[in-house]
């Protein structure tokens, strides 16, 4: 047996009830979601969205980091984004340690040395969030085309509250 078996049969089975066969891949909500990789995080039904309702960008601590800033620039000029939310969460691992504890951690699991390695870690989440929102409404080719907003996620209770 494979150790992707199970993934494959589980795609087959949804394969057999697939409908967005020649879907255009617009955001249909207008939205654009930046948040972080935890699989804690189910970004569309956290908002009551369905797939096609959203572009959901996803990587460590959900920054907006120089990828981010490009994939929101296409999905506000070609996928009718015109609201983009910036959505870390609680009890985040890069906003709640320091970058030397993660990199001990990481250091240890790899069994080598990571310094060369970026890691998204803050000073602070709320900060952070901040300069993330201010960083997508100051850019030249999103600016007035998309309303941007901060949200925290807790990871407890599943509300958003909107921070900027």
């Amino acid at each position: 047996m494979g150790v992707f078996d199970d993934i494959l049969k589980a795609n087959a089975e949804y394969a057999r009830s697939f409908d967005f066969a020649g879907f255009d891949g617009i955001a249909r909500a207008g939205v654009a979601i930046v948040t972080c990789m935890d699989s804690r995080i189910d970004p569309l039904a956290m908002l009551g969205l369905k797939p096609g309702d959203a572009k959901i960008l996803r990587n460590p601590g959900g920054r907006v980091d120089d990828l981010t800033l490009d994939a929101l620039v296409i999905s506000v000029h070609m996928l009718q984004v015109n609201r983009i939310m910036v959505v870390p969460h609680t009890r985040c691992a890069v906003a709640s340690n320091s970058e030397a504890v993660l990199r001990e951690r990481l250091d240890a699991s790899a069994g080598q040395d990571t310094s060369w390695l970026t890691l998204p870690v803050t000073d602070g989440q709320d900060a952070a969030l901040a300069a993330d929102v201010q960083r997508v409404r100051a850019h030249p080719l999103i600016g007035a085309r998309a309303e941007v907003g901060g949200f925290l996620y807790n990871v407890d209770s599943g509300l958003l509250t909107r921070k900027v």
